[in-house]
């Protein structure tokens, strides 16, 4: 069964939106202690704005999604709010300009999320979710790879060119917002269900009662409180080989690779034998990822391998959780339901970076490696557990309406 050519074209909003992101923050920590001179404290302040003010309106962005039964005009005010930070970005050259810039875009990529994956949802057969959420991350990811990789080939060309940056950012920002409110459809998935007699009730909160996503809210947080930060797994390659210590920036570049190359097989995978086990799974590629680490040999190639690593496992969590949401939450209460997933996840792993830091303060790289693997272990097996009732298998929409 083919990805329906929504899925694709949302694919390529995202892989635009992110060349024009993934530019800009790869330039940031340059362009903020170096052009505007500013201290590596402001940067550190920023770059926390950066990973966790998303979280803030994600579910409020669901709910306003499955409310107004709106999903692509409500992910399209987030996209074009993200955009339109781009283009103040161009006039910022204080530290609370770049705080509100960087603000705004973040709010704009909270509230697009939910909606933006509620219509994936409402756009896929629920057999092939899983599928659909991996083709539309492979094309959300190659934005990943090229944005950095474009943002350090305008450097290299023009070394103060930050401007031309920034330009080119704003450019494609705006190219998917465009094509976002031209190809894209205005699904009312409520409505749709309720004109085919599938769904009488308007949204309400109490709907995400489901037990299923409560224990997958649970498993998110138990799993998300131990998993750290990029750059934390960046920094302790760093500190173990020179390969990592002299191509650093180009690290990210590497697990969105591996990301890009595991997102649709890995999605495949689990329609087949069940997403929950794949979810898990992912997060045992994060363990062995951190064992990369700190373990005393390998060189290089343990880096590529705690690379290759770290992108399977956001191949394997990052759109299985938002399908097993979205397979879990009542139609008409879709966006909602991924929008709270994510925000579990979201700020789950905020606390897990903030936690690793003051670990790694008081015990070391190595032994805050160390204690937070040996947590993972025990954490995996529990969730495991936990997700043992949720691997059957998804019926199709033909055999779903067969057994209705």
């Amino acid at each position: 069964m083919r990805v329906s050519s929504v899925v694709i074209t949302l694919g390529i909003v995202s892989m635009l939106t992110d060349i024009s992101s993934e530019s800009v923050a790869a330039i940031l920590p340059l362009y903020v202690t170096s052009a505007l001179g500013l201290s590596t404290i402001a940067y550190g302040f920023i770059d926390g704005l950066y990973q966790g003010v998303s979280a803030i309106v994600r579910i409020g962005g669901g709910w306003a999604s499955d409310r107004a039964d709106r999903p692509k005009w409500i992910a399209f005010t987030g996209y074009a709010l993200s955009a339109l930070a781009k283009m103040w970005l161009l006039l910022a050259t204080g530290f609370a300009a770049i705080i509100a810039v960087i603000t705004i875009d973040r709010l704009g990529k909270g509230i697009r999320t939910a909606p933006r994956d509620a219509l994936i949802t409402a756009e896929s057969d629920p057999s092939t979710l899983g599928r659909s959420f991996g083709v539309h991350r492979m094309l959300d990811t190659i934005g990943a790879i090229l944005g950095p990789l474009v943002a350090f080939l305008i450097l290299w060309l023009i070394p103060t060119g930050y401007t031309v940056v920034f330009v080119v950012s704003l450019a494609t920002a705006a190219v998917g917002v465009i094509i976002l409110g031209l190809l894209v459809p205005d699904r009312r998935p409520r409505r749709e269900r309720i004109v085919a007699g599938l769904a009488r009730n308007p949204f309400r909160w109490a709907s995400l009662t489901d037990r299923r996503l409560r224990r997958l809210m649970v498993v998110a947080a138990l799993l998300g409180v131990l998993t750290i930060g990029d750059g934390f797994v960046y920094l302790s390659l760093q500190a173990r080989t020179d390969f990592a210590a002299l191509w650093f920036p180009l690290l990210y570049v590497g697990t969105n690779v591996a990301f890009f190359i595991f997102a649709v097989p890995l999605g495949r995978l689990a329609d087949r034998v069940g997403r929950g086990r794949v979810f898990v799974g992912g997060h045992v590629a994060l363990l062995l990822a951190y064992a990369c680490t700190v373990v005393p040999f390998g060189g290089n190639a343990t880096t590529i391998v705690c690379l290759l690593l770290l992108g399977a496992f956001y191949a394997a969590t990052d759109g299985v959780l938002a399908a097993l949401a979205g397979q879990f939450t009542p139609e008409g209460s879709t966006a909602s339901g991924i929008a709270t997933a994510q925000t579990v996840v979201a700020l789950s792993r905020l606390f897990a970076s903030t936690g690793f830091g003051v670990l790694w303060f008081g015990l070391g790289r190595g032994g805050a490696v160390l204690v937070v693997t040996a947590a993972l272990v025990v954490a995996i097996v529990i969730a495991a557990t936990l997700m043992r009732p949720l691997n059957r298998p998804i019926p199709t929409q033909e055999e779903a309406r067969n057994s209705s």
